[in-house]
């Protein structure tokens, strides 16, 4: 695919404004782009308070509209740019969906699994092998996650 670092970037960038769209929303902020041909097809945050949705992660969310436009349920050959480590639904969802490659920001050690808690990017049992590429902006997306925790912790 030759995607290089700049444009691993310049997505996550837009990944994290689609988080900060979460967060004034009162959600967890994470943020998701899917981009194919090097062009957004799809963009989510979580929204799964607001949707009383426990399904409605920021993948989730960009993966449903991506198979709306494509009119197809196999996301084929795109990237998917998420802000966090994704959990074991959104990586299943991601397999599912046939995404190529997978970039996220910051790692989740007690829940993700891309290579964290879990590593279902490369399970024997999955029909699918994603390549994935972590701690894009990491520091960035980290520190968006834990100042809005830590301004959550203030409010109790």
């Amino acid at each position: 695919m030759g995607v290089n670092q700049a444009e691993d970037q310049a997505w996550m960038r837009h990944a994290i404004r689609l988080a900060q769209r979460a967060e004034a929303q009162g959600e967890v902020p994470v943020g998701a782009v899917l981009v194919l041909d090097n062009k957004c097809i799809a963009e989510g945050w979580n929204t799964p308070i607001t949707d009383n949705d426990p399904t409605a992660h920021a993948e989730i969310n960009a993966m449903r509209l991506a198979g709306q436009q494509l009119d197809n349920y196999r996301l084929i050959d795109s990237t998917l740019y998420v802000t966090l480590e994704p959990c074991v639904m959104c990586m299943g969802a991601i397999a599912h969906a046939r995404v190529k490659r997978l970039v996220f920001g910051a790692i989740d050690e007690k829940r993700g699994a891309v290579c964290s808690a879990l590593e279902l990017s490369n399970a024997d049992f999955l029909n699918h092998q994603i390549d994935w590429q972590g701690e894009v902006l990491a520091e960035t997306c980290g520190n968006l996650l834990r100042d809005f925790f830590k301004a959550k912790r203030k409010k109790l």
